[in-house]
């Protein structure tokens, strides 16, 4: 078993919006970096690195628009691009704007949008998790958590009262080759041969209050056929459209006056893996405001096979976090 201690000082800059005139585009972006020392790295020493994603939210620079049609009805789009500040490269395998790019039309039933954009599982999980999609997040022991975005995809989005209802579908769900990564998965999909092939579709329920909420989520990824056997398809094993790998998501949190308590579990169904098909991944966390300046959260998360022995995994992670300013946290 690998138990590693890790160690963070960082700083986080947010740009606020600029809107220069009616329906202009909105700047928006984060830059989240740090330093981190990590113990017993394969069993031999300690490593002191800065990383590209840190402690509270990876980094990203973005433009928003809205236009308004008339009769209650919107054009919006979304341009999100992610980098990491340790070197300046573009996040998301490579991609210019790989965080999100999208359009689309929205009023008051919601919004329907074409592009790269985020799967429900992502808004399933976020008010639930604490820590959030951080280095020592939940992506620790599943990466496809902070990474659960799709190519060629349509979505909508809608809130009415306390629910929220969503959906995404896609042709082909990465077009990217990023090697071994979840930021690209080598799935392009689009296929007049295999019409399944790297299909995804997601779907969400969510109902929230003042005090407390509750989600249910559900994401899909079909795999397809290697060309080749250096032609890899992540995740591993999906080698046929008629393999999928799926998360169902059940999750919900609570509000004492400052303090949220949260928690959850994801089941998975991997049909791309021999040995460990299927695993929950359970999770609570808690956020403690000192003072206004001063908060503690953290997360305890456990990922489990089923009948498979001596390969689960544990997550512990404590965070303090200083408010400078409304834009400058230090953890």
């Amino acid at each position: 078993m690998k138990i590693s201690t890790l160690i963070t000082l960082s700083g986080l800059l947010a740009t606020g919006a600029v809107q220069a005139q009616t329906q202009s585009p909105t700047l928006y972006g984060m830059i989240d970096t740090g330093v981190e020392a990590v113990s017993n790295v394969n069993g031999v020493g300690t490593i002191t690195r800065m990383p590209s994603t840190t402690g509270i939210i990876p980094s990203r620079l973005g433009f928003r628009g809205k236009e308004d049609l008339g009769g209650g009805l919107s054009a919006i789009y979304t341009l999100e691009m992610g980098f990491g500040p340790d070197t300046g490269a573009s996040g998301q395998g490579g991609r210019l704007f790989g965080r999100q790019s999208t359009v689309g039309f929205s009023g008051d039933w919601g919004a329907v949008t074409l592009g790269r954009q985020w799967t429900m599982l992502f808004w399933s999980v976020l008010d639930s998790d604490i820590v959030g999609p951080a280095v020592y997040g939940l992506g620790s022991l599943d990466n496809y958590i902070p990474n659960s975005r799709i190519d060629n995809s349509i979505a909508y989005k809608g809130k009415f009262g306390n629910v929220t209802v969503g959906g995404t579908y896609s042709l082909g769900r990465d077009t990217v080759n990023a090697g071994p990564s979840p930021a690209g998965t080598n799935c392009a999909g689009e296929s007049a041969t295999d019409t399944q092939a790297c299909r995804e579709w997601s779907a969400l329920v969510k109902y929230d209050t003042a005090s407390w909420g509750a989600a249910v989520g559900y994401d899909a990824l079909n795999g397809r056929t290697p060309a080749s056997a250096t032609d890899v398809v992540l995740p591993a094993g999906l080698t046929s459209s008629t393999k999928s790998d799926t998360r169902l998501l059940l999750n919900g949190y609570v509000k004492f006056s400052n303090v949220k308590l949260a928690g959850g579990v994801i089941r998975r169904t991997n049909d791309g893996s021999a040995t460990k098909p299927k695993s929950d991944l359970w999770y609570v966390g808690a956020s403690y405001p000192l003072s206004p300046a001063w908060t503690i959260d953290g997360t305890y998360a456990k990922l489990s096979y089923k009948d498979v022995a001596n390969f689960d995994s544990s997550l512990l992670v404590v965070r303090s976090l200083y408010k400078m300013s409304k834009r400058t946290t230090l953890y």
